[in-house]
């Protein structure tokens, strides 16, 4: 479902992402990880298309990114760390106009089930600048999910959730994968990501230091054998030794 070849991104002097390869295929979860400013962003805006890489080569669902930009965004929702919402548009209506902008009207019969799954049900009728943080989250992640999106890129979901809500957030993420869909977690909470994915990729300074599981990138360092993600983070980052077992 996604395919990336050498993604890479320059501004002026400084090497953002580079070299970038790695694939997500249909029904996995890919946590994707490393330390603030190490290009994740970067490399989440190239592949939902807001951003042109320098090189490399991007395909949404089989559609090449640069080739075949409306059918590659068609096919993909990003739900970026900060909420992205029109304060004068009630809940109910971001979705409608959702299922508009992508000429689905047949999803607006969804709605009711999309605002249940997502504890928006009471709030249909509110504007979004009346919203909480964790409920402007909600409503933006219940926006990307209205189309049926193949592929689903999620930067910092649990953000402003309360403990509920986290915990129904993560069984949302993982109904879509279950349901076949393609997906990226981005987060700084390891254990979230240790718990929902299947595969990781850490990159630090623009590169990948290690992909796949947490057993296959311990494998490549008897030092890390036995150790959780976040032990194995820290140490292949540079940003603390791991602790002795």
């Amino acid at each position: 479902m996604i395919e990336v070849r050498d993604l890479t991104k320059v501004y002026g002097a400084l090497t953002a992402v580079q070299g970038l390869s790695f694939s997500v295929a249909a029904g996995e979860i890919l946590g994707l990880v490393g330390p603030n400013g190490a290009g994740k962003t970067t490399t989440l805006r190239s592949l939902a298309g807001i951003i042109r890489p320098t090189r490399g080569e991007i395909r949404i669902a089989a559609h090449d990114l640069a080739q075949d930009p409306i059918r590659a965004k068609g096919a993909l929702a990003f739900i970026p760390d900060e909420p992205q919402l029109f304060d004068y548009l009630t809940v109910g209506e971001h979705l409608r106009f959702t299922a508009r902008l992508y000429r689905q009207p047949e999803t607006v019969a969804d709605i009711p089930a999309m605002l249940a799954e997502l504890e928006l049900s009471d709030k249909a009728d509110s504007l979004a600048s009346e919203l909480s943080r964790g409920m402007r989250q909600k409503l933006a992640i219940a926006c990307g999910l209205l189309h049926r999106p193949a592929v689903l890129m999620l930067d910092e979901p649990l953000t402003g959730l309360d403990p509920l809500g986290i915990r129904r957030m993560k069984r949302t993420i993982a109904a879509r994968a279950q349901a076949g869909t393609a997906v990226i977690l981005s987060s700084h909470l390891l254990p979230l990501v240790e718990e929902l994915c299947t595969r990781v990729l850490i990159i630090h300074r623009g590169e990948r230091v290690a992909y796949g599981t947490t057993a296959e990138i311990a494998a490549d360092r008897p030092d890390l054998a036995g150790r959780g993600l976040e032990e194995i983070f820290l140490s292949l980052t540079g940003q603390g030794d791991a602790p002795s077992p």
